[in-house]
């Protein structure tokens, strides 16, 4: 199995350009999508209704789209002055999951977004993320497909390229994975570690979840009171950041230590007192995640 998408997921590509159906961006990506098996059934550019894109219609509106193809997921590529509001575009149409690729969001936006979504039936991935990818079955986003495996390892993290590095070492260790999901490093995101983590745990053929973190705000903490008392199968973690001074952005707009909270240590030492088995380097993730499951 995997989680929140599989063979049978439709997807739309929420996109903006004034002088193509597409952009530019969202166009090379579509590609990458659909070359992995993805099932494309749609773009949504407001103003280029009845074209298409190698062959794939393009519609004005989500409702438009989600109507005529019966899609289940998008795929946002929308610049961020404008991103918050097809994402709630994307929420009114019923669409079950939106996955937000776009940075630099404001955020004030993303807290009305996030506000709107709390009635709605609307799970979004993101923003500023990379996706995520069921391997064998379906991306959505900008991970690089030829790296997975199908398996059953779960995979979690606020960090794209350290998600890569992640997927490169289970893979190599022999271990592939059954969903790998980047939920974003901004400050708001839509979907947590610990929404995450119910999920994997729900299922049957995840036996163990690597979730990546960084410095800044109490996400990890809370995911490791969660595993100590809900989660059963093993969990190996790393936090991003451990030579951060405070006070400091590094990377993510999420990833600030601030009022004394935050911090790697803070992080490490919450994982571990929950039971997780935490690297000091990423280099040791995979290693660590065979230790995890032969003993």
């Amino acid at each position: 199995m995997s989680i929140l998408i599989d063979n049978n997921t439709r997807v739309i590509i929420q996109s903006f350009s004034s002088s193509r159906a597409m952009g530019g961006e969202a166009r090379f990506h579509l590609e990458q999508m659909v070359d992995y098996g993805t099932q494309i059934v749609g773009v949504v550019n407001a103003g280029k209704g009845g074209e298409s894109v190698d062959g794939i219609p393009v519609f004005d509106t989500v409702s438009d789209a989600a109507e005529q193809t019966g899609a289940t997921a998008s795929a946002n590529f929308v610049p961020a002055p404008f991103a918050a509001d097809t994402i709630m575009e994307a929420a009114d149409a019923g669409l079950p999951l939106v996955v937000c690729i776009s940075e630099n969001i404001p955020v004030l936006d993303m807290l009305k977004a996030k506000h709107y979504l709390a009635d709605k039936n609307t799970r979004l991935i993101g923003p500023n993320c990379p996706g995520l990818i069921s391997p064998g079955k379906c991306k959505i986003g900008i991970m690089p497909g030829a790296i997975h495996r199908e398996g059953r390892i779960g995979v979690i993290s606020r960090s794209g390229t350290l998600t890569y590095e992640a997927v490169s070492q289970l893979t190599d260790s022999g271990f592939g994975q059954s969903s790998c999901v980047g939920i974003g490093g901004d400050p708001i995101i839509g979907t947590t570690f610990t929404d995450c983590l119910a999920l994997f745990k729900d299922d049957p053929d995840t036996d163990a979840v690597i979730m990546i973190g960084e410095i800044g705000g109490t996400a990890e903490e809370e995911a490791a009171a969660y595993v100590k008392t809900h989660f059963g199968k093993p969990v190996v973690s790393f936090i991003a950041g451990q030579t951060a001074p405070p006070g400091r952005r590094m990377g993510h707009a999420g990833a600030i230590i601030s009022g004394g909270q935050g911090t790697a240590a803070d992080k490490m030492a919450a994982l571990r007192e929950a039971g997780i088995h935490v690297c000091e380097s990423p280099a040791e993730m995979g290693a660590t995640m065979k230790r995890a499951l032969s003993g």
